[in-house]
């Protein structure tokens, strides 16, 4: 595959792989590749459901050691997508406050930043696993995602909604700054 561009981003937590892909993206030309090399084992959710979310061609991922090689090619212009953010937000502040009621929190990051760390009673599903595994919920039930920025629960969010869950609310800016209990 003729790649265009590369961009080095491994070592790089959520969710500066994607701020650095929307970034690089824009230095290359409509049917041209990026590769992005990546250490976050997030990423590989992350960046496909982005460049799904606006447009562009999400061509995979190939693994070599631990480094994730993603392959996205540039859409034309009138295939690009204006990026959207979901609508309905909470602070972690509200979310700890909504902790005792009859909620569901989706934590979205993967399964090892899971362990070190979730709020009580936190489902653990990975992005990439999200849509299989959202079927087992009550879509009417108000359902709090979370991730460690806002940016995965962001898109975990927008596609929970696509799916028909009517209460999805992300939770700004995570665990990251999560200052409640933790499991």
């Amino acid at each position: 595959m003729k790649v265009n561009l590369t961009l080095d981003a491994k070592g790089l937590a959520c969710p500066m792989p994607i701020v650095c892909t929307k970034k690089s993206i824009d230095q290359i030309e409509a049917g041209e590749v990026l590769e992005v090399l990546a250490t976050d084992k997030g990423s590989k959710a992350d960046i496909a459901a982005w460049a799904e979310k606006v447009g562009h061609q999400y061509l995979g991922t190939m693994e070599e050691g631990d480094v994730l090689k993603h392959y996205i090619r540039k859409a034309r212009s009138e295939e690009e997508k204006e990026e959207q953010k979901h609508p309905h937000t909470a602070s972690n502040d509200e979310l700890q406050a909504k902790l005792n009621d009859d909620v569901t929190v989706i934590d979205v990051r993967e399964p090892a930043e899971y362990a070190f760390g979730h709020i009580p009673g936190a489902v653990s599903m990975p992005l990439g696993e999200l849509e299989m595994l959202a079927e087992s919920l009550d879509k009417t039930k108000e359902t709090f995602i979370i991730c460690r920025t806002g940016n995965r629960s962001d898109l975990a969010a927008q596609k929970l909604t696509e799916k028909g869950f009517t209460n999805v609310i992300n939770v700004i800016p995570g665990m990251s700054k999560w200052e409640g209990p933790t499991a």
